[in-house]
């Protein structure tokens, strides 16, 4: 078998997973910022710029299911080099750009291969290492998924100040490159996960068209009305292909996804969380962000946010602790807690003063950190660690869905409700609220209908694939005690 030098070595697949990562996710965040800045330069609109962000946000979420499905037929070592050269080749693309055609094939090309990357190295630095090891992976998927996303408004305030925007494209690519190098440096030749898989065409074709879609009919929301054609039908419309395609993933006999599996009391409340927390905390950012962008300068304005990284840290390291226990579930109530208390925190003056964000950002972070992630590993320890790459996709999926296109619609709101942006904002940020409340209380309204205790993971009997963490009643167990779930994924 070939291997690279630094095979199996952990630090260093480790290091390179946080450099495929975190470019795109601090990315994404950083942008809003400098969007006119790009706009003004490469002579394209504003709302040119804006389809562009949605199709690459569209691209990540697409991601999430072509990567399972490559990961089944193909060497998935090989692909990994394969997606993270597409990756330099795309972020060379967008700091190199001349024109719109150059930037907007390589932002896409960003987005696509970040989740590629996601999905292929993740579960492997999950369960490819002994059990103690999975305390470093959990605080290290928190800090790069959460922390990048944090750092993204200062890391925007400060181009934005220096009047550029290349630079950070730049150092994107530098990131991505070093990236490439670690894969090839830790490569290890692996096979298909299942090389006689069907190809689930129906399902790559939803998945796409249903992201596309819905991103698209977002995107367009900046200068067309909700109920113009061209928003809301792509956006409605995209919405009930992506329910289609988690139909045809339910009813498939060979599913690429596994959703009959995750049907059941722990992964339903932790996904339902997750979806929540990221509606809610991405759409926060992004309505307080516009409406102080005309009071405050870029670099304080980004700066003001900088707590929501500390946070992201802190809950990080705290996490690391406690998702061996039966705390892990009450630490994702904890994070929602948190997350609903920083948007009102935020919102408690029109517009928002600096102390008020810097201190909900905080709350916001520490929301954020302390949820999703938690929610993911709640999802994961309920099937066989084997399941994990799918059930990874699932949540990233639905996460991406709900956090790009809930934020340009409460945006939409913003601008179109109330007397003026102020007041706008405050109606989008009480329906933030309103969203985290309701995914709270969700989660724990599953947890006392399935009749269930928190349990404490079996993180090695988990971790050697017979059997999953903890056993998930059904849903609604409290209601019908004798009905059993199918933990199967074919």
């Amino acid at each position: 078998m070939r291997q690279g030098p630094l095979a199996g070595r952990y630090p260093a697949v480790a290091a390179m997973v946080v450099f495929m990562l975190v470019p795109y996710l601090a990315l994404s965040a950083a942008l809003g910022p400098i969007t006119t800045l790009i706009a003004r330069e490469l002579g394209m609109s504003l709302q040119a710029m804006n389809v562009t962000l949605g199709l690459a946000n569209a691209g990540y979420a697409v991601g999430t299911v072509l990567a399972v499905q490559l990961a089944q037929v193909l060497p998935q070592r090989r692909m990994l080099l394969v997606y993270g050269t597409l990756l330099v080749i795309g972020s060379v693309l967008t700091a190199a750009a001349v024109d719109p055609a150059m930037f907007i094939i390589g932002h896409i090309l960003q987005g696509l291969c970040t989740s590629l990357l996601l999905i292929a190295a993740v579960p492997p630095l999950i369960i490819g290492y002994p059990a103690a090891r999975l305390r470093s992976t959990a605080v290290i998927m928190n800090l790069c998924i959460f922390g990048a996303v944090a750092a993204g408004p200062v890391v925007g305030g400060g181009q934005t100040s220096a009047h550029g925007w290349r630079p950070l494209f730049w150092i994107t690519a530098g990131i991505a490159v070093v990236a490439l190098v670690l894969s090839v440096l830790t490569f290890e030749d692996t096979p298909p996960a299942n090389p006689g898989a069907p190809v689930d065409h129906i399902a790559l074709v939803l998945a796409a068209v249903g992201c596309a879609a819905v991103f698209f009919g977002a995107s367009e929301l900046l200068t067309h009305s909700f109920l113009n054609a061209l928003t809301c039908g792509p956006l409605i419309g995209g919405l009930l292909v992506i329910v289609a395609l988690f139909v045809h993933e339910y009813t498939a006999k060979r599913p690429l996804l596994c959703v009959r599996s995750l049907l059941s009391t722990l992964p339903v409340a932790g996904i339902f969380a997750a979806i929540c927390a990221a509606a809610a905390s991405v759409a926060a950012i992004s309505l307080t962000l516009t409406s102080l962008t005309r009071h405050i300068t870029p670099l304080r304005l980004g700066l003001l946010y900088l707590p929501e990284f500390g946070g992201a840290v802190i809950t990080a390291i705290v996490f690391g602790t406690v998702f061996r226990t039966r705390l892990l579930h009450y630490y994702a109530l904890v994070g929602m807690v948190f997350l609903s208390v920083g948007i009102v925190v935020m919102n408690a003056a029109a517009p928002p003063t600096s102390a008020l964000i810097a201190v909900g950002s905080g709350l916001v972070g520490i929301g954020v950190g302390a949820s999703v992630v938690p929610a993911l590993f709640i999802a994961g320890f309920s099937l066989r660690s084997s399941e994990v790459q799918r059930v990874f996709a699932i949540v990233e999926l639905l996460r991406a869905v709900a956090a790009f296109m809930i934020a340009p619609v409460l945006l939409y709101v913003a601008t179109t409700v109330g007397s003026d942006i102020d007041s706008g904002t405050r109606t989008a940020l009480w329906i933030c609220f309103g969203i985290a409340v309701i995914g709270t209380l969700v989660g724990v309204t599953m947890y006392v209908l399935g009749g269930v205790r928190p349990p404490a993971p079996s993180v090695e009997g988990w971790m050697s694939g017979q059997r999953p963490g903890w056993d998930s009643p059904p849903l609604f167990a409290r209601f019908a005690p004798g009905r059993e779930r199918d933990d199967a994924c074919p």
